[in-house]
């Protein structure tokens, strides 16, 4: 990943529609969704109108077995589009929108639970699509279906907690 300056950066976060690019540089590391991460899958997640979405295509490393998707990225594309769906809700719920100049809620995930439905087939584009299904002061629980041409692959639940304060302000 290409490094950037204070400036572009700031410019990305500041039109972005994906929750990922306004994240705090603190919080920008995680490898499957952190935009500072050089290493990372760089999951990103938008509002598409009361739901969420996250397209990603895996690559040919992301292999199971020959023609399938590994598994464990099914789950980080569950995992790291819940924790982006759950900041995205908090946003609203305060009456936010991306690039306000309101800093972005750092979530992080307290469960996670993934069902997979059918082998999910490597090379297309996958979608995960979720449903805010609870928002309150101390949770977010997400729900998302795993597509892949049309069918559903997987099915996750996220919950959602604020960043605790052992994790904020840390370097990497």
């Amino acid at each position: 990943m290409m490094e950037q300056n204070g400036a572009e950066r700031s410019s990305i976060q500041n039109s972005s529609v994906f929750v990922q690019d306004h994240y705090a540089d603190d919080f920008a590391w995680c490898y499957g969704c952190g935009r500072l991460n050089e290493h990372g899958l760089h999951i990103k997640t938008r509002w598409n109108g009361d739901e969420t979405l996250t397209e990603y295509t895996p690559l040919s490393e992301h292999i199971a077995i020959p023609g399938f998707t590994y598994g464990g990225l099914m789950a980080s594309l569950v995992d790291c589009h819940g924790t982006g769906s759950a900041a995205l809700a908090l946003l609203r719920q305060a009456g936010r929108e991306l690039g306000d100049g309101c800093p972005v809620p750092r979530t992080v995930t307290a469960s996670l639970h993934v069902d997979f439905r059918k082998p999910t087939p490597l090379g297309p584009l996958i979608t995960v699509q979720g449903r805010i299904v609870e928002v309150t002061d101390r949770k977010v629980t997400v729900h998302s279906d795993v597509v892949v041409a049309g069918q559903v692959c997987a099915q996750g639940v996220v919950v959602a907690v604020l960043a605790p304060q052992s994790m904020v302000n840390r370097s990497k």
